[in-house]
């Protein structure tokens, strides 16, 4: 594949001060049209000294000796790209992605926010089938609302998740759970996610899948998960029951009643936590319907705000 080289660019503020009319100016002139620039485009500044012409040519001259080959296929992949940069492909960004697909034979469907739309372009770029891309949302992995919960202590200092975790894990009781300043309404750039009642609370049908929201919370409460995945855990505490009982009234106790009622072995219980595996539950609703804190949500039967 032949490789395109960038223009160089002479920078406009080098243009120094010269006489109208002179040799020096017809000089520049013919350097700027050489380069690509109008010479009416070029302020008609009279500041600097003769050092700029000299700076303006040693660049000039560089970026031509220096130039990076831009691979056009790679160019047009990460056009395609959304530009979040979320790493939710397992890259560093955007363009990491675009060369692993031009040159390491990464698969099309991993961009997230792009979904089945961007993998469908990408596949036609790349001559490859595209195939269908699994919607994802984030969960909050908390259900400890102010309704449910305690507080241990009144934080007054800087008004964000990653500062109030440094004290005490905290202002809530449950050193588990939501600290409810936001962090991941800030990293959010899809507006998917907000703090309800001292609760982050994401908007499955704005939300992107892309991650940022789970990088910037301290608790790691939030997962990327299938939105077709029929149940979550709303909790992520691994006290002891009777301690998370205190803690907050929403909070799994480990009682394992969810395991025993499940007929299709899909929920375990690990260090006082339940969990679900997404590809064996059916959805029938029993644990749910036998968990004596309500920590398990079916989502099938919410509405599109988890």
């Amino acid at each position: 594949m032949k490789a395109r080289v960038r223009p160089p660019i002479v920078p406009k503020i080098l243009f120094y001060a010269i006489e109208p009319g002179s040799e020096q100016e017809q000089a520049l002139a013919q350097l700027c049209r050489r380069q690509g620039i109008l010479w009416e485009e070029v302020p008609d500044s009279r500041l600097g000294d003769p050092l700029g012409l000299l700076a303006g040519l040693i660049l000039a001259v560089a970026s031509v000796l220096m130039a990076v080959p831009v691979d056009e296929k790679v160019v047009q992949l990460r056009e395609q790209l959304p530009g979040a940069n979320c790493g939710a492909c397992g890259y560093s960004g955007c363009d990491g992605y675009a060369e692993a697909m031009a040159h390491d034979g990464a698969p099309v469907g991993l961009c997230a926010p792009g979904g089945s739309e961007v993998a469908a372009k990408t596949a036609e770029l790349l001559g490859v089938s595209g195939g269908e891309v699994e919607k994802k949302a984030a969960v909050v992995r908390c259900g400890g609302c102010e309704d449910v919960t305690s507080r241990k202590l009144h934080y007054h200092g800087i008004p964000s998740c990653a500062a109030a975790n440094q004290f005490y894990g905290g202002d809530w009781a449950c050193s588990y759970g939501c600290l409810g300043y936001g962090d991941c309404v800030a990293a959010c750039e899809y507006d998917a996610i907000h703090v309800e009642n001292g609760l982050a609370r994401v908007d499955t049908d704005k939300c992107a899948a892309c991650g940022l929201c789970a990088k910037a919370c301290p608790k790691s409460l939030i997962a990327i998960l299938p939105v077709s995945a029929p149940a979550v855990v709303r909790c992520s505490s691994h006290d002891k029951g009777a301690i998370t009982r205190k803690a907050c009234t929403s909070g799994c106790i480990g009682c394992m009643k969810c395991t025993k009622v499940c007929e299709h072995e899909a929920i375990t219980v690990q260090n006082n936590l339940a969990s679900i595996n997404a590809k064996k539950c059916v959805g029938c609703g029993k644990c749910a319907a036998g968990c004596p804190v309500g920590c398990i949500e079916m989502r099938g039967q919410t509405a599109a705000v988890d």
